[in-house]
């Protein structure tokens, strides 16, 4: 694994902005070909990325944006604007991901029969007509 993949392992740092909202940043590495978690959209939390190496391509409801390093976008909480990241390339991405992780949120993913709701720190998964997994 090379250096920079090793932020695979996740460096947090915690951070309380003017909201008063708990923030993470962690730096997450993205080998090729591969894609980040399945399509979804929070509820409750805001979340941002930063593309610090390779050529990732973002899949938004609005379709697919092809990424360099120094790119960014965000995704406002409870917009429904689902978003996915993906590596179709032969070179590993690596960037920073930053979301706060408040009690409370909901995460939808509109391709799966699936939805989560975090409680007391942890996530609770089910089925959309809210039968659990």
């Amino acid at each position: 694994m090379n250096t920079s993949l090793r932020l695979r392992r996740r460096c947090r740092l915690r951070s309380a902005p003017r909201t008063g909202r708990p923030r993470r940043a962690q730096g997450t590495g993205l080998p090729a070909p591969r894609q980040q978690g399945i399509t979804h959209a929070h509820l409750t939390q805001d979340e941002f990325v930063f593309v610090l190496e390779g050529n990732p391509v973002l899949r938004t409801d609005a379709g697919d944006t092809p990424m360099v390093p120094g790119m960014c976008a965000g995704f406002r909480a409870g917009s429904g604007d689902a978003h996915q990241l993906l590596n179709p390339t032969a070179a590993d991405v690596v960037y920073l991901e930053v979301g706060d992780r408040s009690t409370g949120d909901l995460a939808s993913y509109p391709d799966d029969d699936l939805v989560a709701l975090q409680v007391d720190g942890r996530w609770r998964f089910a089925h959309k007509d809210g039968a659990p997994y």
